[in-house]
């Protein structure tokens, strides 16, 4: 499915090649207000104009107009992206029929921890539930929000197949089970 251009939060592709600590320092600092110091200014991603005060997303800068035009609807002015979208359709159609919160980490198409401070974010944000035993479930505002971002980027009503991990009609990757050996031990001295 094509992505409407731009318009919409991306994470940097090169995010992976940060430690652990920076990434996770960037991730929460992203959406704080900045004004940029006394003589300097800061030039929005969106609309190339120089802005005093300014939004942050991964060393970029959005005005305020600019980023409420990249918020999609029914996000309620969380700062949505591919990745969360994938988390959300995934608990509404979760690969394997597993919704449990390691799955669909493990599924999101992003790094694993950088996945549970977002499953922990959207839960925040009341996107999300989680019982007990670690399944995901949509709340009603989940369920808008994940509509709401299909509608915004792909121009159409969601469907799984706009899921990363059911694009193209392919199986989820299996990790395939090593025959086991006799268990014959091999005396080393």
């Amino acid at each position: 499915m094509h992505k409407k251009s731009g318009g919409f939060f991306v994470y940097p592709p090169n995010l992976k090649m940060l430690d652990l600590a920076s990434m996770v320092s960037l991730y929460r600092s992203r959406g704080e207000p900045r004004r940029a110091p006394s003589g300097e200014y800061f030039g929005c991603v969106a609309t190339k104009k120089l802005v005093k005060e300014a939004k942050f997303w991964f060393g970029l800068y959005y005005s305020q107009p600019a980023w409420d035009k990249a918020l999609t609807k029914d996000s309620l002015g969380y700062p949505l992206t591919e990745v969360e979208f994938n988390i959300l359709g995934m608990t509404l159609y979760p690969p394997d029929d597993n919704n449990h919160r390691s799955q669909i980490e493990a599924h999101s198409g992003f790094i694993p921890q950088l996945a549970f401070l977002m499953v922990n974010d959207l839960k925040q944000f009341g996107f999300l539930q989680e019982q007990d035993n670690g399944l995901l479930s949509l709340t009603d505002n989940g369920n808008k929000a994940l509509f709401g971002f299909s509608k915004s980027v792909f121009e159409r009503k969601f469907t799984p197949e706009l899921l990363n991990v059911y694009k193209g009609g392919q199986p989820l990757p299996q990790i395939e089970q090593a025959d086991k050996k006799d268990s014959v031990q091999t005396r080393l001295f």
